[in-house]
């Protein structure tokens, strides 16, 4: 919300400068976003009257001007702006006059003298308009420094405020909270309702009272709606970031910005019948004031006649029926909509307002009655007019009531944390208009109709810190017994984690638990992802149940910025629905830990050849990650390459996969060439096996080389778990070191090349233990695997 800092001092007015200001509204909850000057600094324009002015004899399209500026003498100034005529007032820039872009000097044009500068809007920074001089209102005094006039060294506040707090969506509302913050006065303009002069009303229907349980309507004819809109109102409609349109709508507007009600003002003469405030049938069309032309469904709310809809409710009024300055007869509204009937509606039709804005937010429903009078008043002041009665509708059952909470003193110190007395924090709450009753241990307190966010007593704690003052709350270091939490070898804390995987080359990635639903399609071949009540963007509707789709996006950026190696991991949590068979439908939540490496194995150097990360790489990384516990099975999965990808299993429990991105998605996400993937459990992850301690040999060990044929089902490491079995206690390592298909090797087997180690812990080893431990490893090929030694 943007407002200028002068209409909110004439409301309440801190003995606070503009910086102090903006810190307290800070502080207290209305973020200060923004403040700007309303016009950039310039010194040396007053307010002048050009008395007359003659042709110029050398130039065509310059006059020679005779300028009042209230220091008795004419000026002459030579101007070339077009709109100048005998009379008028306008800015004066005089000699030595310090404007945004240059100084006034006395200058001759064309071989006649000037003594000074006629200003536009545009060469004082007030604005772009360069069509003329500014114009100046006729009761504008001569000679005063136009600084001061136009109030020129205001300055335009534009504050963010969290959804539940709409009641400060308004210069009342904002200034409320300033007197209650500095304990300082603050005071409305007097609202006195305009009597009614005529019987004529129109006729109020509550057809959605459960959309609008509160509708007020008044008819005022005889309106003036080519009168003037006032410089003051005009100026702060501008300052708030309104455009002037007419006098009849710059009123509701004010008022809008005053008091925070939203209105709307109809030609009473385009209207038939009573007015209705009903749900929309789904096969109507509304050409809106924006020139949009929409068809409402169902859920959304309408004003209409007789004949037809005349506007979205809360959101904004149709073309065909609002003021004009033709219109002499206007039907007022005011009313109050409940939050729930306008949330998301204008959104839905692709829009947004000011009135949907606050609506959506909650707007004070005890508040149309005063915007009603509010807007009569301004209306009979500046266009005239003959006002008739008010027409009311409400259902009262539907309008929201504050219900009193319960506060006790003695729980809001404790939750503080410091000592504040029972007197301050209840004169607190009643700066803030809240009514107490009762005393002692536990009051009750009351919300005024505009703090419809105050429900528990933590609200009420949370005003009561507000006002005190967070920077007023003192440091107070907390008093507790500290125990240190065992910390187990067996575990490993995820910060050590962290720097575990990144000491392997790879750089940590945080990305967005909420992910578009093709990501876990195409990561996770997950049709039934957890989705999302209200995603805050339509890409991400689901909750990740895997975090390769953020490693794979955050690749492409970095391809999309020529980045030649890529290497990523992320700690994270995702999310899915628990079994089907459970009692209790819910949600599971495992945190997992996830890498991705591109491009080539290592950074490119002298020393070796460049080449390619492969499925081994990282499965080197993944190993250093879990330790050699782990076991890698072929195996597929939905996102990656259904012939280089592996499961990982620890104790025959399932802990991740790793292995090449499916060729598929490799073309569908531009990446070029093929990415490795791993992801782990993190608990798994963090699972560390304890040191054991072993004495060293100190006996030479024995090597001896072993070649097995194998059919090519038989994996390697199911070949070197049954050799590691049967090797006995000498056998200390069994290690492969090559792979042979080819000559001499039937076409559906397979050479695998291995070399064992052997030793004994207190003696050397005799020749007979070796080849009795070599007969024994090939006797379990042979049997267990139907391996044979190769020739």
């Amino acid at each position: 919300m943007q407002f200028s800092e002068s209409w909110l001092r004439s409301l309440c007015n801190p003995a606070l400068d503009s910086d102090a200001l903006c810190k307290l509204l800070t502080m207290a909850g209305l973020e200060v976003e923004e403040v700007d000057p309303v016009a950039p600094e310039f010194s040396g324009v007053v307010v002048a009257r050009i008395v007359s002015f003659e042709k110029h004899p050398n130039a065509d399209k310059l006059k020679v001007c005779r300028v009042d500026v209230g220091q008795g003498d004419l000026l002459q100034i030579v101007c070339g702006a077009p709109n100048v005529v005998e009379g008028m007032k306008a800015p004066c820039a005089m000699v030595g006059a310090k404007l945004p872009e240059f100084t006034i000097k006395p200058a001759k044009l064309r071989g006649m003298e000037s003594f000074g500068m006629m200003c536009a809007a545009d060469e004082l920074g007030i604005s772009a308009d360069h069509a003329g001089l500014m114009v100046l209102p006729e009761d504008a005094p001569i000679g005063t420094n136009l600084r001061d006039y136009l109030q020129l060294d205001d300055r335009k506040i534009t504050i963010k405020l969290t959804p539940n707090r709409a009641d400060c969506l308004s210069l009342a509302g904002v200034a409320r909270e300033v007197a209650a913050l500095t304990d300082t006065p603050w005071v409305l303009p007097a609202i006195s309702d305009v009597a009614a002069t005529h019987n004529e009303q129109r006729t109020v229907v509550l057809d959605a009272s459960d959309g609008c349980p509160r509708f007020l309507g008044r008819v005022i004819k005889g309106v003036n709606a080519r009168a003037a809109t006032p410089g003051w109102m005009r100026q702060r409609l501008e300052r708030s970031g309104l455009r002037s349109i007419n006098v009849v709508v710059d009123i509701t507007n004010y008022v809008m910005l005053e008091l925070g009600q939203p209105m709307h003002a109809y030609d009473a003469n385009q209207l038939k019948g009573s007015i209705h405030a009903r749900w929309a049938d789904g096969a109507e069309q509304i050409t809106l004031l924006n020139g949009q032309v929409v068809t409402p469904t169902k859920n959304t709310l309408l004003i209409a006649d007789e004949a037809r809809p005349l506007g979205i409710a809360g959101i904004m009024g149709g073309e065909n029926t609002g003021t004009t300055e033709e219109t002499t007869t206007v039907f007022l509204e005011s009313a109050f909509f409940r939050p729930e009937a306008i949330a998301g509606r204008a959104r839905e039709y692709g829009f947004s307002s000011d009135a949907s804005h606050r609506y959506e937010r909650g707007v004070d429903p005890a508040l149309p009655q005063r915007a009603m009078a509010r807007a009569s008043q301004l209306i009979a002041e500046l266009c005239g007019g003959e006002f008739g009665p008010v027409a009311e509708a409400v259902q009262a059952e539907q309008i929201p009531v504050c219900k009193p909470v319960g506060f006790r003193p003695a729980r809001a110190r404790k939750v503080l944390g410091f000592e504040i007395d029972d007197a301050t924090m209840l004169a607190s709450l009643q700066r803030l208009g809240m009514q107490i009753e009762g005393c002692g241990e536990s009051v009750t307190v009351t919300a005024p109709s505009y703090r419809f966010d105050i429900e528990i007593e933590e609200d009420l704690i949370e005003e009561v810190a507000r006002v005190y003052g967070y920077d007023n709350i003192p440091a107070v270091p907390p008093k507790a017994p500290l125990l240190m939490q065992p910390r187990t070898e067996t575990a490993r804390p995820v910060h050590r984690l962290r720097r575990l995987v990144a000491g392997l080359d790879y750089q940590e990635i945080i990305s967005y638990a909420f992910v578009e639903e093709a990501w876990e399609r195409d990561f996770a071949g997950n049709t039934n992802p957890v989705r999302l009540a209200n995603p805050i963007a339509s890409q991400m509707s689901v909750m990740r149940s895997t975090l390769l789709g953020g490693l794979v996006g955050a690749l492409a950026g970095n391809l999309r910025r020529r980045a030649s190696r890529v290497r990523l991991f992320e700690v994270g949590r995702c999310f899915a629905h628990t079994d089907s068979e459970q009692p209790v439908p819910g949600y599971l939540q495992p945190v997992r830990v996830a890498g991705l490496a591109w491009g080539p194995a290592e950074p490119e150097q002298w020393g070796s050849a460049t080449r390619k990360v492969d499925f081994y790489d990282v499965k080197h990384d993944v190993e250093q990650i879990l330790g050699n516990s782990a076991e890698f099975v072929a195996e597929k999965h939905a996102g990656m390459h259904p012939g280089r990808c592996a499961a990982i299993r620890q104790n025959g429990t399932l802990v991740g996969f790793v292995g090449e991105l499916h060729p598929a998605l490799v073309q569908r996400y531009e990446l070029g060439t093929a990415p490795v993937v791993f992801e782990l459990s993190l608990d798994a992850a963090l699972s560390a096996k304890v040191p054991a301690f072993a004495e060293l040999p100190k006996h030479q060990a024995v090597q001896r080389d072993l070649a097995v044929v194998l059919n090519n089902t038989v994996t390697s490491a199911k070949l070197l778990d049954v050799l590691r079995a049967a090797g006995g206690t000498i056998v200390r390592s069994v290690d492969v070191f090559d792979v042979y298909t080819g000559k001499g090797i039937d076409a559906d087997q397979k050479s695998i090349a291995l070399r064992v180690t052997l030793q004994h812990a207190e003696r050397s080893l005799e020749d007979t233990e070796i080849e009795d431990a070599m007969r024994a490893l090939v006797s379990a090929a042979e049997r267990e695997l139907g391996g044979r030694l190769r020739a």
